[in-house]
């Protein structure tokens, strides 16, 4: 239980790193905007195949909440 709550924390600093992302990285944002929207789809897809596979709990966990943060954070880069 105490690790879906640090993951959850984890997740909400996603939110900060991606406005501080799109702060930093304005110009290269207006370029790379189809990377960033790639990146955001890709991921949560990954992220659900990963939640629905068989694999060891740990690893399916630790997976799942890096690709979220990595959606997150590429949402809120690339949205206006």
């Amino acid at each position: 239980m105490l690790d879906y709550i640090i993951g959850f924390i984890i997740l909400l600093l996603a939110i900060p790193v991606g406005f501080f992302l799109k702060y930093l990285t304005k110009e290269e944002i207006k370029s790379g905007k189809k990377y960033f929207k790639a990146l955001y789809l890709s991921s949560l897809l990954l992220a659900f195949i990963i939640l629905l596979s068989p694999i060891e709990k740990t690893l399916k966990d630790s997976s799942f909440f890096a690709l979220i943060f990595m959606s997150i954070v590429a949402y809120i880069s690339w949205r206006k």
